[in-house]
């Protein structure tokens, strides 16, 4: 039996994209190994967000190279896509895939023989139709990333991923039903929406824009969520990070009525400063963020809400950060996702003037994480003393003690201690409703029965 790796980088996306790619090479009669161990085939599902990315991909693919150098090695991805050339050049590549064509990757693969060398990456940005890669079993029995949306049409200043990823293109509603209905079928309990820019679904099948008076159109994103909200035995909704002009109090109000959905909002920021923010070409201003905020947390009780922030755009003045961190003291979020900057080849941002120095990036970076650090303790705290819902997932040894993990519906990750006597296996993949009695560390909620 031939033997097949994989290594995902980046987003859930492409970890949707490497999981359904491992499931069509099991298919096809392949035993599916760990990274580390030696492969016949290894594939690597790159990404290219930040310069960052690329590196660890080149270091991935020298490292499976190392791990058997017999193997056929194939490169998928945003960074295999937007540069193939320079990923055909790394030694021991034999396949370059991009980020079209993964429905074929094993036959691709089987074409080709460890002396061969092959670009298989075509024009993205002419590809209208989604791809359809769907997932049967994941390797947990709790949560399931499902893959509903391709591309993104914004076109950020900073940003190489419409370029990797092409126009926006939408999954078929029913295909969307039908996987989530074998999901839970087979135990799952859970299931997060996901996609390159997830509020854009079915937006491609609209006449004209899908923003009006400033509010992106929720429509075809909240038909797709009721929809699937009504297969039996799914108890829980999650969505991936959400377009902030979608939040309007009708899709708020909408969500909040549905007993499955969980208040977790994760709703890309970039900068908290309106100057810094119209140079990214992000079209919104801190002031009308700051009341689709509001509108959550008027409508939810106490919701989550977490962030990406990008630090020392170029431009950015001491006077400009110090608004963004002011800002984000504002808010308070849940959780910070925070990047310095990253020059990519292609985008605008790249040639602008006034590029920070990486010690400045550096220097802002660590103050936002500090700040990121502070208020998602604080948030955490405001369970303790509460009854919170617990998805049991995996067991885990903190301290030399034994606890099963979880989350809650806010994703806050929870501890529950195993103590003698208890199976843990009882508690996999049960959502159960508990005491939170503090923070066992800064990242966690311990849990009791009483």
């Amino acid at each position: 039996m031939k033997k097949a790796a994989f290594y995902t980088l980046g987003c859930k996306v492409n970890q949707y994209e490497t999981e359904a790619m491992a499931e069509l090479f099991a298919d096809s009669g392949y035993e599916i190994k760990e990274f580390n161990e030696v492969a016949d085939v290894y594939v690597i599902n790159t990404c290219s967000v930040t310069n960052m990315g690329d590196r660890k991909s080149r270091q991935i693919i020298r490292r499976a190279k190392k791990l058997n150098p017999n193997a056929v090695i194939a490169v998928t991805g945003c960074y295999a896509q937007t540069a193939p050339d320079e990923v055909l050049a790394i030694e021991g590549v034999n396949l370059v895939l991009g980020t079209k064509d993964r429905k074929n990757i094993v036959t691709l693969v089987e074409e080709i023989n460890t002396e061969s060398n092959i670009n298989h990456v075509s024009d993205i940005m002419s590809n209208h139709e989604f791809e359809e890669l769907q997932i049967k079993q994941y390797s947990n029995r709790t949560r399931a990333f499902i893959k509903i949306q391709e591309g993104c049409n914004q076109f950020c200043s900073y940003c190489i991923i419409p370029y990797a990823r092409g126009r926006v293109r939408s999954r078929k509603p029913e295909d969307v039903e039908a996987e989530v209905k074998g999901l839970v079928a087979r135990g799952y309990r859970e299931v997060v929406l996901t996609g390159i820019h997830l509020s854009s679904y079915g937006t491609e099948h609209m006449e004209g824009s899908p923003v009006k008076g400033g509010d992106w159109d929720s429509g075809p994103l909240w038909d797709l969520i009721e929809r699937i909200h009504r297969v039996e035995g799914l108890e829980r909704i999650r969505l991936g990070s959400l377009e902030p002009r979608i939040i309007t109090r009708e899709f708020a109000e909408k969500l909040a009525g549905l007993p499955e959905f969980c208040p977790h909002f994760h709703l890309s920021l970039q900068s908290g400063c309106d100057a810094t923010l119209k140079r990214m070409n992000r079209h919104y201003t801190t002031e009308d963020y700051l009341r689709r905020c509001g509108i959550l947390r008027e409508i939810f009780d106490h919701p989550a809400i977490t962030t990406d922030v990008i630090a020392g755009f170029p431009g950015e003045t001491e006077e400009e950060f110090e608004e963004t961190r002011s800002f984000l003291e504002t808010v308070r979020f849940y959780e910070m996702h925070v990047f310095k900057y990253s020059k990519r080849q292609g985008t605008r941002a790249a040639v602008m003037e006034d590029q920070v120095s990486e010690q400045v990036k550096a220097r802002r970076s660590d103050v936002l994480l500090e700040l990121e650090k502070t208020m998602s303790r604080e948030y955490r705290e405001r369970f303790a003393g509460s009854r919170v819902s617990v998805l049991f997932e995996e067991a885990a040894e903190i301290g030399g003690k034994w606890y099963m993990m979880g989350h809650t519906p806010q994703y806050v990750k929870a501890a529950l201690p195993l103590e003698d006597g208890m199976n843990r296996e009882e508690f996999g993949g049960r959502i159960m409703e508990l005491f939170a009695s503090g923070l066992l560390n800064d990242e966690m909620l311990k849990v009791e029965f009483s």
